[in-house]
């Protein structure tokens, strides 16, 4: 940056600020001697430590691809000054930024609907509803599908955005005499929200779970809908950690069931406390009434056509989950378990439709496939409470899938409405990339989604980029950015001569006695040495410092994943023996929800259905969808960790801005041509170079 002169304005680093603004009071050589703004503090810092500034008329600018100066700096410096003025949507190229307001905004009313339905959106200040208008305007008019991807953080603002779309196409393709299928798109949001979302530290209603809601259109109307779901965090179910709560569902029946059928679920007089999957989670959520919010569950569950038998069906088998939780054991000799006294097994079998020692033999003496033959092994306390706990996490599973399915019955496309071809708008809100203090296997499918989903974006981004160089006629080697990340997807999903880390994994989990040590050993082996690892990928992984895990440098950061339970949680194990229970329970809504398969001792195709796999071939064909729409982007930011409005956090926004995408897209657009000016401002700027080119 050896263009600094006297008196320009740069950005330099600020332990307290992440970055201040400073004043240039001298260059010497790569040196610049500074002076901070409202500071007669000099510094001196390298000229390559700093970023320009932009003039003060691209202050609070609506777009920032069009900044003279696109630099990280820059970019946190426009967001906070709009979030200052409630502007809390922001574009920068592709990407909507949109910054939780953690208050309640005037903007989505009916006359925003109006004003971006009716008006032009390039005159029109940036909003989730501009976005939503651009798509239905190209189904309309193009024919062709489209998709919104909705990212970020826990407390970001996904769900909340994703609503706003859903309710904006609900209110402008409404009609008098049309079907209900608007009501219902709406209506299904809350038992999506009951049964999937929780509070967690950062966000009073967190999705745990992503999903793809696809919105079918013909005629500009909408005819039908369908809800894809990913990676549902079942495992809340059976703990949370501090100031965090189990799903909504759990304490919204809890507070909201009449006395008679608490009294018939065993719940009469039983609270949060007295369950041992809810004892340790906040009872309730500042300002939410678990009550209010059960009366609204069962209205929408009726508006979407469930009937009594099924309501009472889900609520009696989340009475068991409970029940189940609070099975406790204890030791006989040789550490064999048996259940403790006062254990609710009468009741869980009673529940469950099965015989009460039936369900004693396959929790504590289960039969074990030995070879040909199947001999009886006894349970320690610790194998049997994973026994408990396997059967609670895939109830509540079913129970879900189930929902959804019910759910996509009554969305199903509207023939009668369909006359012509329909297209989709397809609304992507999944979890954005994670990174935390302990890593698992959940952030490393979280964190590979997050990197295909870049990948498809970058490489969306230059083929808009180079479609405007080439009408443009300006020459430029084209490269395809979504290569960039390749090396890293290899890493995680190769098959064939290398396997990756999924890959790998999976293939651990089919060998005798092998743990979460030994799957370590070959990652390192197959991955960790230069001569395996390849040009492609040095540096990309490596053991962690205390070997208990490794490392892969992501597009977004380096995350350190520990392989604990690594194995556990890709076989996602349940007792065959309690399967062909449920299967076989006198209460039908179990028994359907548990239909008959075959022996998984007996198939080893179905073993290797592991959780990696069946998340894999979800992915598969989540991106075979995407790659059939035009695609626009909304990255949603969180300015604060306090959930509190007007405070912006620079490094947080940072940091979020490098994990979700928005300063890879910058970073591909400044290697191109970063500097960019509209014809009809570049004429008279610059038209006297050519009066100064005619007198020479």
């Amino acid at each position: 940056m050896s263009d600094l002169n006297s008196k320009d304005y740069v950005w330099i680093a600020d332990k307290a600020e992440t970055f201040a603004r400073a004043c240039i009071v001298l260059t010497d050589g790569d040196m610049v001697r500074v002076r901070k703004m409202d500071s007669t503090d000099e510094v001196t810092v390298a000229i390559d430590a700093t970023e320009k500034c932009n003039p003060p008329n691209f202050d609070k600018c609506d777009d920032m691809a069009e900044l003279t100066h696109l630099n990280e700096p820059s970019v946190v410096h426009n967001l906070r000054q709009r979030y200052a003025d409630d502007l809390i949507y922001t574009y920068s190229g592709l990407f909507l930024v949109a910054v939780n307001p953690y208050a309640p905004l005037a903007i989505y009313d009916e006359n925003y609907v109006s004003m971006y339905h009716d008006g032009d959106l390039k005159a029109l200040k940036p909003h989730i509803f501009a976005i939503t208008e651009r798509t239905y305007q190209n189904v309309r008019a193009k024919r062709k599908n489209q998709s919104i991807l909705v990212t970020g953080e826990s407390g970001a603002g996904k769900t909340e955005n994703t609503k706003k779309i859903i309710q904006y196409l609900s209110s402008i393709t409404h009609q008098a005499k049309s079907s209900n299928i608007e009501e219902k798109i709406l209506q299904a949001n809350p038992i999506l929200e009951s049964f999937g979302n929780a509070q967690t530290i950062r966000n009073h209603n967190s999705s745990r779970f992503g999903k793809f809601i696809r919105i079918e259109f013909a005629s500009g109307q909408i005819v039908g809908a369908n809800i894809d779901w990913y990676l549902l965090e079942k495992s809340r179910v059976l703990k949370q950690t501090a100031k965090e709560r189990n799903f909504h569902i759990f304490y919204q029946f809890l507070s909201g069931l009449p006395k008679n059928k608490r009294a018939e679920l065993g719940l009469d007089g039983k609270g949060v406390r007295d369950f041992a999957y809810l004892r340790d989670s906040n009872p309730t959520i500042p300002h939410i009434d678990d009550r209010a919010e059960f009366g609204q569950l069962l209205t929408s569950f009726r508006i979407m056509g469930f009937n009594d038998a099924e309501i009472h069906a889900i609520f009696r088998t989340l009475a068991l989950i409970l029940h189940l939780g609070n099975i406790d054991f204890m030791s006989m000799k040789a550490d064999q378990a048996q259940f403790a006294r006062g254990a609710p097994v009468d009741r869980v079998a009673e529940m469950a439709g099965f015989p009460a020692d039936a369900f004693t033999t396959a929790v504590l003496r289960p039969k074990v496939k030995a070879g040909k033959e199947f001999v009886t092994q006894s349970r320690t306390p610790f194998q049997a409470r994973a026994t408990i706990d396997a059967v609670a996490k895939m109830l509540y599973e079913r129970i879900f899938r189930f929902i959804v399915d019910k759910i996509n019955e009554e969305l199903v496309l509207d023939e009668t409405r369909a006359t012509g071809e329909s297209n989709f708008i397809g609304v992507l809100d999944i979890a954005g990339f994670e990174i935390f203090t302990k890593n698992s296997f959940e952030q490393l499918c979280i964190n590979y989604t997050n990197e295909r989903l870049q990948q498809f974006f970058n490489h969306h981004m230059f083929i808009l980029e180079q479609n405007e160089y080439l009408k443009e006629n300006i020459n430029w080697k084209f490269i395809d950015f979504g290569n960039d990340l390749q090396p890293t997807i290899d890493l995680i999903d190769a098959r064939g001569k290398q396997h990756g880390v999924m890959a790998l994994l999976d293939e651990e989990c089919i060998v005798p006695r092998a743990t979460d040590r030994s799957f370590l050993e070959k990652l390192v082996k197959n991955w960790g040495e230069p001569k395996n690892a390849g040009k492609t990928l040095t540096g990309k992984f490596s053991q962690n410092k205390f070997k208990t895990g490794f490392i892969i440098h992501h597009y977004a950061g380096k995350v350190d994943y520990d392989v604990d339970q690594w194995l556990e949680k890709n076989k996602d194990p349940v007792s065959e023996a309690i399967m062909s229970l449920l299967g076989n329970s006198t209460d039908p809504f179990l028994a359907a929800l548990f239909p008959a398969t075959p022996s998984l001792s007996g198939k080893r195709n179905n073993m290797l259905r592991t959780v990696g796999t069946k998340h894999k071939e979800q992915l598969a064909d989540l991106m075979d969808q995407l790659s059939s729409t035009t695609p626009h982007f909304v990255r949603c930011i969180l300015p604060n960790n306090m959930k509190l409005p007007k405070k912006f956090d620079k490094q947080l926004v940072l940091d979020q801005l490098r994990c979700n995408g928005v300063l890879e897209g910058i970073r591909i657009a400044r290697s191109g041509y970063p500097n960019r000016i509209f014809f009809k401002d570049f004429l008279p700027r610059y038209s006297i170079f050519r009066l100064r080119a005619r007198i020479e």
